[in-house]
């Protein structure tokens, strides 16, 4: 089934359709459980009858970006010259269909939901939305998260891709969340020896909030304690280019102080995107189960130094985060899960899609070891190695980005 609104919504520069579609939950069982994805369509008013671009956002568990001018997405801007854009609300987020009915369920029905998240589920909506909308092939870029989901889309769904684009987001094949952790923890304790040489001062400020919060209680706004741990969670600011000016001003600020508080509450948004805590180590699972990877993996020195830690989700956080308790006993279910594989590697050594891939050679959260092996076994794909941008690159210079990549699969560079 799919809705599409009866007239176009006027922004600025660009007009909007708005699609929404009843797909099955589990995409094996088409009679069964139906759930709603929605889509935003943007056009120049002059191409709306442009190819289509499918943009798969970061995440899991985030919804597509909301679009206010062309120039506030450089990356949209750049499309529109090309294409309709169509803006996925993956399923669980945004205006699809929430998660909220789950905490009337038990732990076991819960973790089977929440089993159908991943980016094989992503991709086969995909394909479901293809389909209805009657397009033949489209192009497909993919940030971060996203970009696993391109990956598994040139995995099982090739012959819906007119051209496949990564941002960030090119995972290891075979590779377990063990070792995709071991080497973003690497990452993580590097960049904070980068911080504390641009702000010495603030690893003084660190050990003493630490003592502050193991020596006294200490409550944010939701009423959750603030522990040592949790805090330690902003550390996954440091990933982005503006990452290290915003903890240090986040730092400047006093402890009992409610710009403070309110800003260290949920440095990774788990209480409004619960999918993201409850299978972001699901989505590094090609294979076999995670067992809390995270908390497995942890270096000592993260504790005996008092480190941040960065994009990692621990089974504490459903403990530590009263919005997460409802889902505590499905999430330690998910961990002990056997999940299939998300990547085919004899289709990908056979790939005939058109594909490019941006890694960023420091990136915190996709590791640009695990990616440039991965992009020397996709047949075709050419990578664009750069220090020129972290992780957040698509959000700072996304036109530039998107471009480069299109010149690529296109063969003008």
């Amino acid at each position: 089934m799919h809705d599409v609104q009866v007239s176009d919504i006027a922004l600025p520069g660009m007009v909007a359709v708005e699609h929404s579609f009843e797909v099955p939950l589990d995409h094996d069982d088409p009679e069964g459980q139906r759930i709603s994805v929605f889509a935003r369509e943007l056009a120049d008013p002059d191409g709306r009858d442009r190819p289509y671009l499918l943009y798969l956002q970061g995440g899991p568990g985030f919804e597509a970006p909301r679009p206010t001018t062309p120039g506030s997405l450089g990356w949209v801007r750049r499309a529109l010259k090309d294409f309709r854009v169509l803006l996925l609300d993956q399923r669980g987020t945004g205006r699809s269909t929430p998660l909220g009915a789950l905490a009337e369920l038990d732990p076991q029905r819960q973790a089977a939901y929440l089993s159908h998240f991943r980016a094989d589920s992503i991709v086969l909506d995909a394909e479901f939305i293809r389909r209805e909308l009657g397009v033949d092939r489209w192009t497909v870029p993919g940030q971060s998260f996203g970009g696993m989901c391109v990956t598994t889309y040139l995995s099982i769904a090739p012959e819906g891709l007119q051209e496949a684009l990564i941002t960030g987001g090119l995972p290891g094949l075979g590779r377990t969340a063990d070792e995709a952790y071991e080497r973003t923890y690497g990452q993580v304790i590097k960049r904070q020896r980068v911080y504390a040489e641009r702000y010495p001062d603030d690893v003084a400020r660190l050990s003493e909030l630490r003592r502050t919060l193991e020596q006294r209680e200490v409550r944010l706004p939701v009423g959750d304690r603030l522990t040592w741990r949790r805090f330690r969670q902003v550390g996954t600011m440091l990933g982005m280019s503006d990452g290290a000016e915003r903890l240090h001003y986040l730092l400047e600020l006093p402890e009992d102080s409610p710009a403070f508080l309110h800003d260290v509450e949920d440095p990774l948004g788990f209480a409004r995107n619960p999918i993201y805590a409850v299978l972001h180590e699901a989505c590094w699972a090609d294979g076999g189960s995670t067992r809390w990877a995270a908390e497995r993996m942890l270096p000592p020195q993260i504790e005996s130094e008092g480190l941040l830690t960065g994009e990692h989700v621990y089974p504490w956080v459903f403990e530590d985060y009263a919005a997460l308790a409802p889902l505590r006993d499905a999430a330690h279910l998910l961990a002990e899960r056997e999940w299939p594989a998300l990547y085919d590697r004899d289709a990908l050594a056979r790939n005939e899609v058109p594909a490019a891939a941006v890694i960023y050679v420091d990136d915190m959260y996709v590791e640009r070891s695990l990616s440039e092996e991965t992009a020397a076994r996709i047949r075709g794909l050419r990578p664009w190695i750069t220090n020129e941008y972290e992780h957040n690159g698509l959000r700072v210079d996304g036109e530039r980005i998107l471009g480069r990549l299109l010149d690529l699969v296109r063969g003008r560079v």
